[in-house]
């Protein structure tokens, strides 16, 4: 029997301009769940592109004075040596400028008006050209485009349309039967309300004296426009529509795609003009459409037009791409809008990949060196300290891997690093240094082959999000930086064998100078990301570094004593910026060391979350499992006593008494709170 086949996307980009670090995310999320999949014994086929027909890049082009082609030729060659950069792994780059898809457009075209699904009209209305749009004057918001807010052009013209609105009902009654294909399921409810259940129109598809498209089949005076050009990449890419002879093995094996993956603002088009277009086709439909949020800067929304972009060559210029992945997966949950700040890079690679990650390899095979000869030990018998912290790699594996088969990556990622804060956590409990002063030799192999085998075992569960970390982990190990590896085996023991010299090396991710970082970063990011912090405010507000890392106990819930009545009045604006969601208490554990603090695994629906509380005085934490509390969602993380919490419970306390807030009735996880 064959392997299972994954198809996964990305949308095609448009180069109009250089990519930024919103497209890189984009990517990066797919490469992730490509290489995942591959370690999982998939056979992936990863299609990525370039979108490079359109108004916008004529104009584009037009403005400095070179042909299209060429233009686009030179910010393409730019995209794919970033993607080189990033280590993306696609399989396949299509061109909507090569003659494999422009071809297969036209057939696909002719295909749908001999169907009757395609007809000859007059359009009369508005064009956005940034957004490559139409829209009725009813769609407007002010006058402009409501999707960028940009200006839109008022013209009249013969068109072919594609009958879209006698698909309408059809695509509604399958989301009723898929309830999994639009996700997150706040996008699906956004298509309902906004555009299918108020009623299609039928699409406009052609525009006429515009030279830079794909010529409409026996009708040269006008070109296929936009949308049934790029969505159809993703089947054109395999060979559809089939010419003579061709054999269809590409699409057979991986039609209908596993997963399109995309920002928001065009799950739209995948998510109603493209199932529409494969009804017409009698064609099955992709398994899922998955939107992902927006990365903000202070004045909102990153993009090319607004030129509030970062360039990722900078940052991995600075970081490299394998640091720059990991903050780009972790800090942002997926599905929903993030911010971009200097505190947070910085963070994550002082905090996750230094203070945690490195550390734990470089003082394990320090002591590797210094106490076993610098070669992997002989273990002894395992103790029930071993035995346990064994079933907890693998539970973090499974739900992992439920993180990742739910496109949660940064839930994924907080995961593995439970697996790395428990090895520094070993490595404190048994004292190897002690065990050595003692004598203790058998106990001391044991442990240090124990904690080398941990290193082993996150060098794989990192492998997709991280791909040039498990050769440079491998190689400190005294393994091949080749070694051949698949997802399961991060969950063997005893596979490094004893007696192979390790190579310590530097430290593989090393702790950064907080005010120098926080220099080159504004001189990378500009004004665009901080919301007008200067510089020196960002450096005050990270200076004390060792105080946030290990912070005084202090309670995170909602529940600090006020004044008798109201102490001040916010604005409403203000209130709104708070997002209060409705999640389920599925794991409660005590944070060591720490009487007051509770570690809590929320569910929010969409996604999983790690919440400190300060509630252990009051609640066990087997009474706590079950229950639905209110999270506020949208708090930037902070660390308690070296555990990450991402967001705050509400609870009510007067005098000695504390009672969390908790929600009754037959409500969604993940629900908004208001």
């Amino acid at each position: 029997m064959g392997k299972p086949t994954f198809y996964i996307t990305t949308p095609i980009y448009y180069p109009n301009d250089k990519l930024h670090v919103g497209h890189a995310y984009s990517t990066t999320v797919v490469d992730t769940m490509a290489r995942y999949k591959r370690l999982r014994g998939y056979d992936v086929l990863f299609l990525t592109g370039t979108d490079e027909h359109g108004q916008k890049l004529l104009r584009r082009a037009e403005t400095v004075g070179q042909a299209p082609q060429a233009f686009i030729d030179g910010i393409v060659a730019g995209i794919k040596a970033l993607w080189e950069r990033l280590d993306i792994s696609y399989d396949d780059f299509l061109r909507t400028t090569d003659e494999r898809h422009k071809m297969r457009v036209q057939r696909i075209f002719s295909k749908l008006l001999e169907k009757g699904d395609i007809y000859l009209g007059e359009y009369e209305g508005w064009y956005c050209t940034s957004c490559e749009s139409y829209w009725t004057e009813r769609q407007l918001s002010d006058g402009k485009c409501p999707d960028c807010a940009g200006p839109v052009e008022r013209f009249r013209e013969q068109s072919y349309f594609f009958r879209m609105h006698q698909y309408a009902d059809r695509l509604i009654a399958y989301y009723e039967e898929h309830p999994e294909f639009i996700y997150p399921e706040s996008r699906k409810q956004e298509m309902l309300s906004n555009f299918l259940l108020p009623g299609l129109e039928d699409l406009c598809i052609s525009r006429s004296a515009m030279p830079w498209g794909i010529p409409v089949p026996n009708d040269p005076e006008r070109v296929i426009y936009v949308w049934l050009d790029a969505l159809t990449n993703y089947i054109t890419a395999l060979g559809y529509p089939f010419i003579e002879d061709e054999r269809d093995e590409l699409f057979s094996r991986y039609w209908p795609a596993d997963a399109h993956v995309m920002a928001k603002e065009i799950v739209r088009f995948h998510a109603i003009y493209w199932p529409i277009m494969l009804m017409a086709l009698d064609l099955p439909l992709p398994k899922r459409i998955v939107g992902h949020g927006w990365l903000l800067m202070k004045d909102g929304k990153m993009s090319k037009s607004k030129g509030n972009v970062i360039d990722p060559n900078a940052l991995i210029d600075r970081y490299g791409s394998d640091a720059l992945r990991y903050f780009l997966l972790r800090e942002f949950s997926f599905g929903q809008d993030g911010v971009f700040t200097l505190e947070a890079i910085v963070e994550r690679m002082n905090y996750d990949l230094a203070n945690d990650f490195g550390n734990l390899v470089h003082r394990t095979l320090s002591m590797v060196e210094r106490f076993c000869d610098g070669r992997v030990p002989v273990p002894g018998a395992l103790t029930e300290l071993e035995r346990e912290i064994s079933d907890l790699m693998k539970t973090c594996k499974r739900q992992a891997e439920a993180a990742l088969d739910a496109f949660d990556y940064s839930g994924a990622l907080a995961q593995i690093w439970m697996i790395i804060r428990r090895g520094n956590q070993y490595v404190d409990e048994t004292a190897p240094w002690a065990l050595n002063k003692r004598g203790e030799t058998e106990r001391l192999n044991t442990v240090m082959y124990f904690a080398c085998e941990m290193i082993r075992t996150v060098a794989i569960l990192v492998a997709p999000f991280m791909p040039k970390t498990p050769a440079a982990v491998f190689a400190k190990l005294g393994l091949p930086s080749d070694t051949a590896m698949n997802w399961d085996d991060a969950a063997v023991y005893g596979v490094l064998q004893s007696g192979i010299a390790i190579a310590k090396g530097d430290p593989l991710f090393p702790r950064l100078d907080v005010a120098e970082e926080m220099t080159a970063l504004q001189a990378v990011m500009g004004k665009s990301t901080e919301g007008g912090n200067s510089v020196e405010q960002t450096k005050d507000a990270m200076s004390n570094e060792a105080a946030q890392k290990e912070p005084a106990q202090k309670d995170i819930t909602a529940h600090e004593t006020q004044p008798e009545g109201i102490a001040r009045l916010i604005d409403i604006d203000d209130f709104a910026k708070v997002e209060l969601r409705v999640a389920g208490v599925v794991a409660a554990e005590r944070v060591p060391k720490a009487d007051k603090l509770l570690r809590l695994e929320l569910d929010l629906g969409s996604e999983k979350r790690q919440v400190v509380s300060g509630i252990a005085k009051y609640y066990e934490p087997s009474d706590l499992i079950g229950q639905k509390v209110i999270v506020v969602a949208n708090l930037k993380p902070v660390k308690l006593r070296g555990v990450e919490s991402h967001g705050m419970i509400l609870a009510a306390s007067h005098g000695d008494q504390l009672v969390l807030a908790t929600v009754s009735g037959d409500i969604p996880l993940g629900a908004i709170v208001k």
